[in-house]
Formats: C-alpha cells, structure tokens, sequence
C-alpha cells in the first residue's frame, strides 16, 4: 500500500478530525489507517502507540483552544476578559466535541512542559487571573474552580442535559457573572505569621 504522504502532522490532523466526528473514544490506530488507506503497521513510523497519537492529539486540541481563548481576550481584562475567556472555551467545546473531549485527558507533566501551547495556556490563564490580585496558592485553586465550572457546564449542554425551559445561553452568562464576583471576592489564602 502506498503511504499516502504520511507525517505525524497529518496523522494529527486527521486524528482531530476522525475525534469530532466520531468521538475521541473511537479515534484509533486502525480507523487511522483506513482513512489513509494504509495498513495500522504504516502509522507506527510515525506515532508510538494509540496513547502517542491521543496525546498528541490532545496539545494540539490544546493548541487550537488556546489560540481562540488568546484572540477573544487580546485587549481585555477584568470581568470582560473572563466573559471572552469563557465564550471562547465554551464555543470551542461545542463546536469541536472530540478535540475538546481529548483536552480533557491527563497528560505527562514532562510533556506539558515541554509544549509550547500549554505553556502559553498558563501565561494567558493566570495573566487573566492576576487582574483579580491572585496569587499562588489562589491561582492554582481559581484555575480549578474555572476549569470545573467550564467543563461541566459544556459537558451538561453537549448532551442536552439542561431541560429546564430557561435560556442556555441566559444561564451561562449568569455563571459567568458569578465567577466574576467570585474572584474579585477571593477567600485569601492565610500566611502563617508565626
């Protein structure tokens, strides 16, 4: 079989493609290699093992989400970068189901290091944070709540979870605004002054 011009960027690419289209569940070796038409052994030159192909999937998901966090809150800050912050999350969710679902995995720390994406998703995720006067452990703890509350959210609404006849979009604002007020309301962490 020929190797239809195969890189490990094209095997990503289609990866993330296959990912939103059938789920990140289904992304495999095998439905790889169908897509190129090759057989599974020609990826293997390219990526270890399905755990390479889905790390590698997810900092690139990882990338393109940060890319469109950055765009939306380039210039602001305060609760209208957490707004555009939060809509650009929320959009690249619903709009890219198996990317996003793959940003959820855990990854190495040694690779998130190593990533230039992810390393530039902390810089833009605490420079938002540090407009509200966080600091460490804070951040780290506000990151969390973040995170949890954007996902969860998303994962609700992706599977029509919210059935009440108030707006989506009505109640996500809402939720926003919430973290605002909680962040410019932030619990400190105590110093010990012993």
């Amino acid at each position: 079989m020929a190797r239809a011009g195969l890189t490990v960027d094209r095997l990503v690419a289609a990866a993330a493609d296959l990912a939103d289209e059938a789920g990140f569940e289904n992304v495999s070796l095998s439905a790889l290699a169908r897509r190129f038409g090759v057989k599974d052994a020609s990826l293997y030159s390219h990526v270890r093992n399905l755990n390479d192909l889905r790390t590698r999937l997810a900092l690139h998901a990882g990338g393109e989400l940060i890319d469109r966090i950055a765009a939306a809150v380039a210039g602001r800050a305060g609760q209208d970068a957490l707004a555009a912050f939060a809509g650009a999350y929320r959009a690249y969710a619903l709009d890219h189901p198996g990317r996003y679902a793959a940003t959820q995995i855990r990854i190495e720390q040694a690779l998130i290091a190593d990533s230039p994406a992810m390393r530039r998703t902390a810089e833009i995720t605490y420079g938002m944070l540090r407009a509200y006067g966080l600091d460490e452990p804070d951040l780290t703890d506000a990151v969390r709540l973040l995170r949890s509350t954007f996902h969860g959210y998303c994962a609700l609404e992706s599977t029509g979870g919210f059935g009440a006849a108030r707006d989506v979009q009505a109640s996500w604002d809402k939720a926003v605004e919430a973290l605002h007020l909680a962040l410019s309301h932030w619990p400190r962490e105590r110093k010990n002054d012993d």
